[in-house]
């Protein structure tokens, strides 16, 4: 009698091992569907960071013709490099060339208006999260948004006034004669630069004068 005991518990357990790899199955599932739907949402985000820095970078770039143009314009300096300046160069042709290059969509790129230098973007992924077992993804496609900013990297020191009355005496020297006078320098972190009127081109590039990073709005 005792040897008919292994049989039946062998066959009592038989339907426990099914259900629990049919249990184990469909948790599988959903982690795959739920992973899937991560994987896209991720890549989407990957497209908007680099949408929007590709906007604000743009906009730092283009702006060098300006910069260089109004350096001696009394307060400009001050304002660039006092955090009371916002770029006016749209950038967003650039963003749109980076979303899709990361296989999305790119919906909206604005200035932000709160005032940063500063462009949001909002992107949509070109492919839906595909079909799962999580009802309503078949067609629908991963949306997300991303800010970036621009910021200056460098202060700046207005040169001192030596304090000699305007030269008015004997006329040696017109007008036309007399050489712009240097603003300042530029205090950076890789170095301090003079500002020389005659030799702009001595100036660091765009890139050493501002930052463009991922703002967490």
């Amino acid at each position: 009698m005792n040897c008919l005991h292994p049989r039946s518990e062998s066959g009592q357990a038989a339907p426990l091992y099914l259900t629990a790899v049919v249990g184990l199955l469909f948790l599988a599932f959903v982690f795959f569907a739920f992973g899937q739907a991560d994987v896209t949402r991720n890549g989407t985000q990957s497209a908007a960071d680099a949408a929007a820095l590709a906007a604000a970078r743009e906009s730092r770039d283009q702006f060098k013709g300006d910069f260089l143009g109004n350096l001696l314009t009394p307060g400009y300096l001050d304002d660039i490099f006092g955090g009371r300046f916002i770029g006016m160069v749209n950038g967003c042709s650039a963003a749109g060339h980076y979303a899709t290059r990361n296989e999305a969509e790119l919906l909206t790129c604005n200035r932000t208006g709160d005032g940063r230098w500063a462009f949001t973007v909002k992107v949509r992924s070109q492919e839906p999260m595909g079909t799962s077992i999580i009802e309503g993804t078949d067609e629908k496609h991963a949306e997300t948004t991303a800010t970036a900013v621009v910021e200056p990297l460098c202060t700046f020191e207005a040169a001192e006034k030596d304090g000699n009355p305007d030269d008015g005496g004997d006329g040696d020297a017109g007008e036309g004669d007399a050489k712009p006078v240097s603003p300042g320098e530029l205090v950076c972190d890789g170095g301090t630069w003079d500002i020389d009127p005659e030799n702009l081109d001595l100036l660091p590039d765009m890139s050493d004068l501002f930052t463009v990073r991922l703002a967490e709005d």
